[in-house]
């Protein structure tokens, strides 16, 4: 038996409650994984909530790292004992031990901690694929990152900064303005009280940025577009304050730009696609780059981190230990 986070019904942190589950047996190509640490994310608050739907009854998380405890039959990639982490996939991270596919398995690197690797997978994999794959950020551009000292931010703020990139970076509070200007970030504009438009047509001359890379969604959704220069990218891969409005297709026109929705379970749909961008992600880690493990809560304590997160209290990465 292993304790989960399950809910029921879709709704408010109240919904995830502790609850005892019978394991399954690995079957073919599965493991056994029993965890050690688990990563908290913005997905999982669109799971819980209803954002994106599952069948009920069911755990949330999309963020594991553990041990292999016992694998199944036709699993080659991985043995009993590796350390291992993965992401996406079925939901159900928020769990004390899960059965997983193997050909989704991370193996973790001697030199990246579990907690280190469930503060940065998620995020620094999604990281990898909108600076490597949405858009190839090039040195000397500009670029405008949202929500610049959340747990993505802090590493994309590092990682551009690594790569000769200019960066401004959106953030609600002066505190979290000098937490992202401390990883890298160059300049920081306070959304509650500047209008980010205007900030950035200041900050670059008029000419805007060739890419936004918009993890917010309803509230910025509109402004970013208007500070893209001509062909720019607006990369729009999350929705944190709720679903972008409508796009309607005539207001790009005037500037040629392009908008995409990209996500991370394409990019890690098979083991190539995930070593194409797990394998720069780890060596910027090697490369020194910082994880900011700001909170940390016990896994049975899940609803009072999701308030956290929701509410704009956390910065960085936050983890659940077990």
């Amino acid at each position: 038996m292993s304790y989960s986070i399950i809910i029921s019904e879709h709704g408010g942190p109240e919904v995830m409650k502790w609850e005892e589950i019978p394991l399954q047996e690995p079957g073919r190509g599965e493991v056994l994984i029993n965890q050690t640490k688990v990563g908290l994310n913005f997905i999982d608050i669109y799971q819980r909530s209803g954002i994106y739907p599952l069948n009920l009854p069911s755990s949330i998380g999309m963020e594991g790292v553990g041990v292999v405890e016992e694998t199944g039959d036709a699993v080659e990639n991985v043995k009993e004992g590796d350390r291992v982490g993965y992401v996406m996939g079925q939901a159900g991270s928020y769990a004390e031990s899960r059965v997983y596919p193997a050909n989704r398995l991370i193996k973790l690197p001697d030199d990246v901690t579990d907690s280190q690797a469930a503060a940065v997978l998620l995020k620094g994999l999604t990281v990898s694929y909108l600076i490597n794959k949405t858009f190839l950020v090039k040195k000397g551009q500009t670029v405008l990152f949202h929500a610049a000292a959340g747990g993505v931010g802090l590493i994309a703020c590092q990682w551009l900064n690594k790569l000769g990139v200019e960066i401004i970076g959106t953030v609600s509070t002066d505190e979290k303005a000098e937490i992202a200007k401390a990883h890298g970030c160059h300049h920081t504009v306070n959304y509650t009280r500047e209008d980010f438009t205007a900030r950035v047509e200041e900050i670059t001359d008029g000419k805007g940025v060739p890419v936004v890379y918009d993890g917010v969604g309803a509230d910025t959704f509109d402004g970013s577009l208007k500070c893209l220069s001509p062909f720019g990218v607006l990369a729009s891969f999350g929705a944190a304050s709720g679903a972008p409005p409508a796009l309607t297709l005539a207001v790009l026109g005037k500037k040629s730009l392009y908008v995409t929705r990209p996500s991370l379970a394409p990019h890690t749909a098979t083991p190539e696609l995930t070593e194409e961008i797990a394998a720069p992600l780890f060596d910027v880690i090697r490369e020194g780059l910082s994880i900011p493990i700001n909170r940390r809560y016990a896994l049975k304590d899940a609803a009072n981190a999701h308030r956290d997160l929701q509410s704009r209290k956390t910065t960085g990465s936050t983890i659940f230990e077990i």
